[in-house]
């Protein structure tokens, strides 16, 4: 349970950061970000696997890339379940916007995964 909560915290920090460098995508303040955080953890947990099996012969063909236009997805379906408190400017956006949220993820993650140690 509270390495979900970190993972929320996490994703609501890449989130705001994502939200800061680009004006097509608009945040209500924290608490909006830590609400689409969890939104984007729950379609992340249901929904993404779904779609990962359904579009495995593509992601095998594009060597794993495709993975960023599934995680747009559940961008995108973030931005549609929470209406004006989270919303993204276009799909092209919601993929530029899934890849430097991964990047972040992926540095953030590291970075704790040091001080744990």
């Amino acid at each position: 349970m509270k390495s979900w909560l970190i993972h929320i915290v996490v994703n609501a920090v890449a989130i705001i950061a994502v939200g800061t460098l680009f004006q097509a995508i608009h945040i209500d303040g924290i608490g909006g970000a830590l609400l689409a955080a969890f939104i984007l953890s729950i379609l992340n947990a249901i929904v993404r696997p779904i779609l990962v099996v359904l579009t495995l012969p593509i992601t095998l063909l594009s060597l794993g890339l495709f993975l960023f236009v599934i995680n747009a997805i559940t961008l995108a379906l973030t931005d549609f379940f929470l209406g004006s408190t989270f919303e993204i400017d276009g799909f092209g956006m919601a993929i530029l916007a899934a890849i430097i949220i991964s990047l972040i993820n992926l540095i953030l993650n590291s970075l704790i995964k040091d001080m744990k140690k």
